[in-house]
């Protein structure tokens, strides 16, 4: 057979592939979720917004959008986007985390609690529960309701024992209510986990003095 020959039926296939399959073809070339892991955020979203256009029922593209826009800092664009996201699957929760997160950073903390309460209620064993509490602690923490965030950090270490910027907020909550022993046991451990925690060795020092 011609080589000419053999080169046009490959041609003549790789058309009726793209024609049969130009979503998967596409989704080879650019990947959004290993764009946003490589942190090229502006880039991951781009392809979102891409995959959104041709199937908008799509539920996970608007997941890793939301994800790359948070990343980027767009979080007024991260939240009107979770909205329509959240219109084909409202209870998703992974939009609804990204929504809570969303609000956190736009000082919404009473919109933010209540989503990420709603995410510990639909995912309660979620990859994010850990940084969930966290932020939920920070929430209380704006709100002044230092009892509340001190449960709320003591669920994020017993999750996540090893983070020492966790354990100073949480000392540093137990500080504002008053619990100077229970603070100082904390800082104590998240000095243990990093010693050149600025924060932890002021609250140390601060809490030192109360005894």
């Amino acid at each position: 057979m011609p080589i000419s020959f053999k080169l046009r039926i490959l041609g003549m296939f790789m058309l009726m592939l793209c024609a049969l399959y130009p979503a998967q073809l596409y989704a080879q070339k650019e990947d959004a979720l290993v764009l946003y892991r490589e942190h090229r955020y502006k880039e991951s979203a781009r392809v979102c917004l891409n995959e959104i256009n041709r199937t908008p029922q799509n539920i996970d593209s608007y997941v890793v959008l939301t994800w790359a826009l948070l990343a980027d800092g767009q979080y007024q664009q991260a939240a009107d986007w979770i909205a329509k996201g959240r219109i084909i699957s409202q209870y998703d929760p992974r939009l609804i985390e990204s929504h809570a997160q969303a609000f956190y950073h736009l000082g919404k903390n009473e919109e933010s609690l209540r989503l990420f309460e709603d995410y510990i209620a639909y995912a309660p064993n979620g990859s994010k529960l850990n940084n969930v509490y966290y932020h939920i602690g920070e929430l209380y923490l704006r709100m002044g309701k230092y009892r509340h965030a001190d449960i709320a950090f003591s669920t994020a270490v017993r999750l996540d024992r090893l983070n020492s910027l966790w354990w100073t907020r949480l000392a540093y909550s137990r500080e504002l209510a008053k619990e100077y022993r229970t603070a100082l046991e904390a800082y104590s451990t998240a000095l243990k986990l990093n010693k050149n925690s600025v924060d932890a060795q002021k609250g140390y020092g601060r809490v030192l003095h109360r005894f």
